[in-house]
């Protein structure tokens, strides 16, 4: 059966709701989740969880605050997509999570994770992130070994706790610096710094 991919895939964000595109997304949420795959539901999520979930992404998008890309084929089916969220602290406005990345199970092997990683990076750097981070379970090796090969680095690693049923997973947190600090100074070697311990003052 033809994919309908075999030119090369082609990423279109979303801005906007799209009934048809709403329930390709879901689709292949719950196509993954019953294979396994963890993209953060335990169970395939129900139709109302994924609207809430695509309501959520376009209200970041429409105030500059995020993206959604997918990747489709001819007929509309969705076959990959992932999105980025700025940080909403106002300390953290420099840096954007990305979030359910994800491939149909049918469109595997074709490179489309990749594709769509990219494309989030590149998008958020546009909107003035400087750093994205994201987070996978610790048995996903062909996860990390795709997001090592873009540049991204371990900074972090929760043992044991992720929990599906019985069965326990590390939390492996990546980041990737995508464009250099755009204003500010760093001072992560200057001391004291503001936060830190300071000696209490006498009397």
């Amino acid at each position: 059966m033809s994919s309908g991919l075999e030119v090369g895939p082609t990423v279109e964000w979303l801005r906007e709701p799209d009934d048809r595109l709403l329930r390709g997304i879901h689709a292949l949420f719950t196509s993954v989740v019953e294979l396994g795959g963890a993209i953060g539901f335990i169970e395939p999520p129900s139709f109302e969880e994924t609207l809430a979930w695509l309501q959520g992404v376009l209200a970041d998008v429409a105030v500059g605050d995020g993206g959604l890309a997918l990747v489709t084929d001819a007929n509309g089916a969705v076959h990959a997509t992932g999105c980025w969220r700025r940080e909403r602290s106002a300390v953290f406005r420099r840096v954007a999570g990305l979030h359910k990345i994800a491939t149909h199970p049918r469109a595997r092997t074709r490179g489309l994770g990749r594709t769509v990683t990219q494309a989030l990076i590149g998008d958020a750097s546009v909107a003035g992130v400087e750093v994205v981070s994201l987070g996978t379970r610790g048995n996903n090796h062909v996860a990390m070994a795709l997001y090592r090969s873009l540049g991204f680095t371990e900074w972090g690693r929760l043992p044991n706790c992720i929990a599906v049923g019985e069965e326990r997973f590390d939390d492996v947190r990546m980041f990737l610096a995508v464009q250099p600090q755009a204003h500010g100074t760093a001072l992560e070697s200057v001391e004291p710094g503001t936060g830190a311990r300071r000696p209490c003052p006498a009397g």
